[in-house]
C-alpha cells in the first residue's frame, strides 16, 4: 500500500495493486479497477516511485 495526498492535502492510504490506469490532467488522476477514481497532490511519476519503493520493501529479491 502507498501513502499518497488528496488535492486538499488530505493524506490517505491506496492499494496499489487496484491502480487500472494514472493520467496526468493536469491534476493526476487514478482509476481503479472498480472505476473508483482519486485526483492527488502527486505526480504519474512520483506515484510509480512509491509503487517501485514499496514493492522494493516487499520483495527485495524481484520476486
Amino acid at each position: 500500500m502507498i501513502t499518497i495526498h488528496r488535492i486538499n492535502g488530505e493524506e490517505f492510504i491506496l492499494n496499489e495493486k487496484h491502480i487500472e490506469i494514472m493520467e496526468a490532467r493536469p491534476d493526476t488522476v487514478i482509476t481503479l479497477t472498480n472505476d473508483r477514481k482519486y485526483v492527488v497532490k502527486e505526480s504519474v511519476s512520483e506515484v510509480l516511485e512509491l509503487i517501485r519503493e514499496v514493492r522494493e520493501r516487499n520483495f527485495p529479491d524481484g520476486e
